[in-house]
């Protein structure tokens, strides 16, 4: 898709993307992990600052909520783009590539941010709204929890809104296109631990103590008929153990088995049934074989959930600009996503837009896949204006 032939990308947008795509490649060149993303956050506090939208900083430590009042409604929106890298090792070598060993925007939140800011930039030199709107710029996704931080500091009490929206984009999905479904599109995030209390002994001599490793591989597929026999067919639901470490010694059979691993749901409900099976088995399991257990379950991010009118009041916003046949069903998956705290207080809607398949890619990029969370990724600049007229539909259709 040819994006500048677009006329329903703003003309005025498609102008000042070449700026923002500098910024973009400069926050990409600066990556900085959860809750350190001091550099990013001045850069976007002084581009807010610079097109004369007040500021408030320090929520979730180094976020930053830029506010644009226009008119004389009450009514609010919130736009919310996330700003942290990962800790990867970056293979591109164009000349935006990393500065900082092990780390990468490797997610394309610099992209978001870049998108975010294109509609910021518009908005204040148009505005074409009647209330407020909240450029919510969020620490710490990959993680760290930053939109339930946000939250704790009192992002929606001090900024009160009747909806919030949030955006990602999404590789394999073609440039031009978005993503957008009713309901739940992205599962919570769940990490366990359980540690095998068992006898030590030689090898040689089993019956002399009580061996893990066998306690271990019961309990592993028996977490499977929990996803099988327990919870309804229709209901998703994943348990992975990813780690087992145990033993030090071929000759040792040895006295304690580690194992830990991820969860994931849709839903709270078939979380909670999970966990509480997961608890049992691993007791029971253990108290079979005369062995004992330690049992932790640590909720990371709840499930990402999109509330059904909110979703389609965006689907008709991004219908007319790319088409209805351009804005298609969201499978859901299993990755998480922190926005979901912000969905359980306002209602609102997460939206995915195409990066394509990573034919943008400048010269000099690494020989893997244009792939999420991959050392060759980049953000496709060519998405800037497109996600920066969806933002700023929104916020004028909402606040018409």
């Amino acid at each position: 898709m040819n994006l500048p032939l677009n006329p329903k990308v703003l003309a005025e947008l498609m102008a000042q993307a070449p700026g923002i795509a500098a910024v973009r490649r400069d926050i990409h060149a600066h990556p900085e992990l959860s809750f350190e993303e001091f550099r990013t956050a001045d850069v976007v506090a002084q581009k807010l600052t610079e097109w004369g939208i007040p500021i408030h900083r320090g929520l979730g430590k180094t976020g930053v909520v830029g506010i644009l009042k226009n008119g004389t409604s009450d009514r609010a929106i919130g736009l919310r783009a996330d700003m942290d890298a990962l800790p990867v090792q970056e293979f591109n070598k164009f000349d935006h590539s990393s500065k900082h060993p092990g780390k990468m925007h490797a997610c394309g939140h610099d992209g978001h941010v870049a998108m975010l800011l294109a509609a910021a930039q518009h908005l204040s030199q148009h505005k074409q709204f009647d209330g407020t709107v909240y450029f919510i710029f969020q620490p710490a996704e990959e993680g760290g929890g930053g939109a339930r931080e946000m939250m704790r500091d009192g992002l929606f009490e001090l900024f009160p809104m009747q909806a919030v929206y949030g955006m990602h984009n999404w590789p394999g999905l073609a440039e031009g296109q978005f993503a957008l479904s009713a309901g739940p599109v992205m599962a919570s995030s769940n990490e366990f631990k359980i540690t095998i209390h068992g006898k030590g002994c030689h090898a040689a001599l089993p019956h002399n103590g009580i061996d893990p490793v066998p306690i271990a591989c019961q309990m592993v597929q028996a977490f499977q008929t929990i996803i099988s026999r327990n919870k309804k067919p229709v209901d998703a639901g994943v348990i992975s153990v990813t780690m087992i470490h145990t033993g030090e010694a071929t000759n040792v059979v040895p006295d304690h088995c580690e194992m830990q691993g991820t969860v994931r749901t849709f839903s709270l409900e078939v979380l909670d049934l999970i966990e509480q099976r997961m608890r049992d088995i691993a007791h029971h399991t253990c108290a079979a074989f005369g062995a004992t257990c330690t049992f932790e379950f640590e909720r990371n991010y709840p499930p990402t959930v999109n509330h059904a009118a909110e979703t389609e009041f965006a689907h008709q916003v991004m219908a007319s600009i790319v088409g209805g046949a351009n804005v298609v069903p969201q499978e859901p998956t299993m990755g998480a996503e922190d926005f979901s705290y912000m969905l359980q207080a306002v209602p609102g809607a997460y939206a995915f837009i195409g990066n394509g398949e990573g034919a943008h890619r400048t010269h000099g990029h690494g020989e893997g896949p244009c792939t999420l969370h991959n050392p060759s990724y980049d953000f496709n600049d060519a998405l800037i204006p497109l996600g920066g007229t969806v933002w700023v539909k929104l916020v004028e259709a909402w606040l018409r």
